[in-house]
């Protein structure tokens, strides 16, 4: 019941939202909201922490970007190209950090971003440090004219939803139950019979997949790729949405994602000051809600899944 709530607010919100807000601030929490959705996959329900989504992230944009531009793909095949390169990308890194477990995995995922943040840096297509301007949003199948801030929103809203609702069917289908399995107690899931590093690898290449729909879809949004989206510091930021809203739960990343781009948003005026807010806001939500906001909101109504 309670989750049935969450889901009409959400749906709501997506409905109304761009005749009450900017539409392109809205379609950027949309996603970042996806972004830490998909990163929540992985450290939520996997128990695997990855310093290094922003790869994923970041190099999705650029392919999509370059796609879009030089090769003149429509946007929907554009943000496909991107998801696809996020994935492999993802394959390649979580077939070598799957090797080791805890901190080791989380160093190894961090050093191999910095690789992709390298090449972004310095390969020609994509821009260096001024990034790959002017991606044309062009028409949708056609028809629809997504230079048009509301005809954007939309487009976004709906892959927002698609992204959304296959991380929720993930989650409760026997191979989410498997990954929380795994998450509990991994010694445990071996000894009945799962192959969990296979296990653990298409959790890893789902997620990258994931927010790699995410960094296409902001490409596309604000026609501009650029290194913050391939920066460490992207990486630490989405990990703060997930324990921010409450890691492990289905709408808590989506909660933390529009609480921090908001504030970012909002005290943009104060300058560098606004990273010492957000950290006193985490800091404070860490301190009184251990679960995050959705996770202590599920404990406070003693449901198991929120």
């Amino acid at each position: 019941m309670v989750q049935a709530v969450f889901w009409v607010v959400l749906l709501g919100f997506l409905a109304v939202a761009p005749f009450f807000l900017y539409p392109v601030f809205v379609m950027q929490l949309l996603c970042f909201a996806l972004f830490a959705a998909a990163f929540n996959l992985l450290i939520g329900f996997t128990g695997l922490l990855s310093f290094g989504h922003a790869a994923f992230f970041g190099g999705a944009a650029y392919v999509a970007g370059h796609v879009l531009k030089v090769w003149g793909f429509p946007p929907i095949l554009g943000i496909i190209a991107g998801t696809l390169a996020a994935a492999a990308m993802g394959w390649v890194v979580g077939s070598l950090a799957i090797r080791r477990q805890g901190i080791y995995f989380a160093m190894i995922t961090l050093a191999l971003a910095q690789i992709v943040y390298f090449f972004a840096l310095q390969m020609p297509f994509t821009g260096g440090e001024d990034g790959l301007q002017g991606i044309p949003r062009g028409n949708l199948l056609g028809i629809f004219n997504l230079s048009d801030p509301i005809t954007m929103y939309y487009f976004v809203a709906a892959v927002f939803i698609v992204g959304f609702l296959a991380i929720y069917r993930i989650v409760h289908s026997p191979f989410g139950q498997v990954l929380q399995a795994i998450r509990e107690n991994e010694p445990r899931a071996l000894s009945l019979g799962y192959n969990v590093d296979r296990f653990k690898l298409l959790a890893f290449v789902l997620s990258a997949g994931l927010a790699g729909l995410a960094g296409s879809t902001k490409a596309l949004v604000f026609q501009f790729a650029s290194l913050t989206d391939a920066h460490w510091q992207m990486s630490g930021e989405v990990i703060l949405m997930t324990l921010l809203g409450g890691m492990g739960t289905i709408f808590g990343p989506v909660v933390g994602a529009f609480i921090v781009v908001t504030l970012q948003h909002f005290l943009s005026g104060i300058g560098s000051w606004v990273q010492v807010v957000i950290g006193g806001t985490f800091i404070a939500c860490v301190l009184l809600f251990r679960r995050g906001i959705v996770g202590e909101i599920a404990r406070l109504l003693r449901i198991s899944s929120l």
